[in-house]
């Protein structure tokens, strides 16, 4: 699988390190390669200072209070991860697109793959669709892939205590 940035791969990936942030450069290699990105380079610590440099920058999207600073944000991002789009077969497994150079080490790679993965997925879906957990002791970040784009909480445990919340303050009012 490669990480395509037409999909929902690199934002859930930037969802998945910015909630849980890789403290080694180790760390940030197995979850890469968990998410199914091919590394074509060793992973070393600046890579991590560099991953988390992206991941800081994309929780300013993510919290930006509305569209046009959602969208200045995103191109901030766009900005200094600037590469041209290329045709590779890197993996030998056939040829796709990439918006960045080869051989990139993987924090430039994750930097690039992110802002270019949120940049079509904010257009492609909606602008709304990155977001906080509404439960208000939750922080998590998701990209919301929802048919109908109204998703309001990070998983199904979340949305269940927020409505066992609700329903207990009605009958509390009663």
């Amino acid at each position: 699988m490669h990480l395509n940035p037409y999909g929902e791969d690199a934002v859930n990936l930037a969802a998945d390190l910015c909630n849980r942030r890789p403290t080694t450069a180790e760390e940030l290699a197995d979850r890469c390669r968990g998410a199914g990105l091919t590394l074509e380079r060793p992973v070393e610590q600046a890579d991590l200072a560099h991953a988390l440099a992206a991941l800081d920058a994309w929780e300013k999207v993510v919290d930006a209070t509305d569209e046009r600073e959602r969208a200045e944000q995103t191109n901030r991002m766009l900005a200094a991860s600037t590469a041209h789009p290329r045709l590779t077969d890197h993996a030998g497994d056939g040829w796709h697109l990439h918006y960045r150079d080869d051989r990139l080490p993987l924090g430039a790679l994750l930097f690039s793959l992110i802002a270019v993965g949120t940049a079509l997925h904010l257009a492609g879906r909606g602008m709304h669709r990155l977001r906080r957990c509404e439960v208000t002791e939750c922080a998590t970040i998701f990209a919301d892939t929802s048919r109908t784009g109204r998703r309001r909480y990070c998983s199904h445990r979340c949305a269940n205590r927020d409505a066992v919340r609700r329903h207990r303050a009605r009958a509390a009012a009663r």
